[in-house]
């Protein structure tokens, strides 16, 4: 049914545009009897006090309500601050936030994104070796859910920054094959396990779809070993103890990088 609309209430005394909504029927005026303590009410009670009416238009008729709601989200995330609006409307989460201008975003300014990615050498264990992933093109995690969603969570496209921890960053590269449990990895024509591989455990629960070690496949940019790591001390670079972490706002560790392996991360992004 197209019978929703968005309204809009004007302040008359300034004709500041000041909240939006969107409804059917007699929905527009509803607000001119709410008695809370929110910013619109406060505005409304003011103006009434100084002998005055809101003044109430629809801007959009005839609407149905996905469209309702998508028109007004969009007011309200132009309105930004200004707004009385509460929250951001139905699509808030569609629009990227008024104070990132300054700032590239992956899934606004483009598509795939720029990750932090730890190894992870995990001690005696040793699930996962560095050379490994430099010889045969891959990356883990795993060994239990938390490590195991953060693995799955990167997309084919992706820019990694591989971090190696008491070293520092040892490699730039792009995800070309999203993770998967690792037997069912193949690198070419062979099966990952049955490579010689210096990490011994890797196999380790790999039957197991929670426990399972995650693999991603990746085309190496650049790398370099272990005792060639790039780091730089009290330098405020990002290296939180995460498997993967967006580095949309740390631009000092991307311009460490980009100098270092002598790269531009940026323009690696799709």
């Amino acid at each position: 049914m197209n019978d929703y609309y968005v309204y809009v209430y004007i302040d008359p005394r300034n004709l500041e545009e000041f909240y939006y909504g969107k409804g059917k029927g007699s929905r527009k005026n509803a607000h001119l009897l709410d008695v809370s303590d929110s910013e619109k009410s406060r505005r409304i009670g003011n103006i009434k006090e100084a002998g005055l009416e809101p003044t109430i238009r629809v801007i959009a008729a005839t609407l149905t309500e996905q469209e309702a709601l998508l028109i007004e989200a969009t007011l309200v995330w132009k309105l930004g601050r200004f707004t009385a609006n509460v929250a951001g409307g139905h699509f808030a989460s569609k629009f990227r936030r008024h104070d990132t201008y300054h700032m590239e975003l992956s899934g606004f300014d483009f598509q795939n994104g720029i990750y932090y990615y730890n190894v992870g050498e995990n001690g005696l264990h040793e699930h996962r070796k560095w050379e490994d992933y430099v010889k045969y093109g891959f990356i883990s995690a795993g060994q239990g859910k938390r490590w195991r969603d953060a693995m799955l969570q990167f997309q084919k496209g992706d820019i990694i920054a591989a971090y190696l921890t008491r070293y520092g960053f040892v490699g730039v590269g792009k995800i070309i094959q999203p993770a998967k449990r690792i037997r069912d990895v193949y690198i070419g024509e062979h099966r990952l396990l049955d490579l010689d591989l210096l990490s011994k455990t890797i196999s380790s629960n790999s039957d197991d779809p929670i426990n399972s070690e995650y693999v991603a496949l990746v085309e190496w940019i650049k790398t370099v070993s272990r005792e060639q790591a790039k780091w730089k001390p009290k330098s405020g670079l990002y290296t939180p103890q995460r498997v993967r972490a967006s580095l949309d706002n740390q631009p000092t560790t991307i311009n460490f990088i980009d100098q270092k392996f002598g790269v531009d991360v940026r323009s690696l992004v799709v």
